[in-house]
């Protein structure tokens, strides 16, 4: 399957088919096609499981120094950044890779998950609107849709 079947699968109406398409689109973009820059996001990937959030954060900075095409060192820094409460810096690293893959649906959700933190509904809603219609199958977005719009509600004092 291609990146741009897998895009359409998912917002098909088969999801055994849609499923499948997202576990082929994590495996598309976590392979940058060079040996290193593989080796070192396995590595990144690996201190954020055991939260060593500084060395994972310098580990997809050196991927982004050597491939900063490569849209999955982006995000993978913004997510260790959004585990290190780094929101600001995480919301500049999802913007990267949206620069580089503007279907990374996880990179939307994520971003989005930023803007809550920083008590932004308003543009968490925005970018969880966007994550849901390049996959609607996302159940976490849809709910997280729900309660940024409903605190976004509250800030206007409704």
């Amino acid at each position: 399957m291609t990146e741009t079947e897998a895009l359409a699968a998912l917002r098909g109406p088969d999801p055994v088919l849609a499923a499948r398409a997202e576990a082929t689109l994590w495996e598309i973009w976590c392979r940058s096609g060079i040996p290193e820059i593989d080796r070192l996001l396995r590595q990144g990937i690996e201190a954020m499981e055991r939260r060593e959030l500084e060395d994972a954060i310098a580990l997809f900075g050196r991927i982004i120094e050597r491939a900063p095409d490569f849209a999955e060192g982006w995000n993978k820094r913004a997510t260790a950044r959004y585990v290190a409460e780094d929101y600001e810096g995480a919301v500049a690293d999802c913007e990267a890779t949206l620069a580089r893959n503007p279907h990374h649906f996880g990179a939307l959700s994520g971003q989005g998950l930023c803007y809550m933190a920083l008590g932004r509904p308003r543009e968490a809603a925005a970018v969880f609107r966007r994550a849901l219609g390049v996959h609607p199958r996302l159940q976490g977005v849809r709910h997280n849709l729900a309660t940024a719009l409903g605190e976004a509600v509250r800030g206007n004092g409704h």
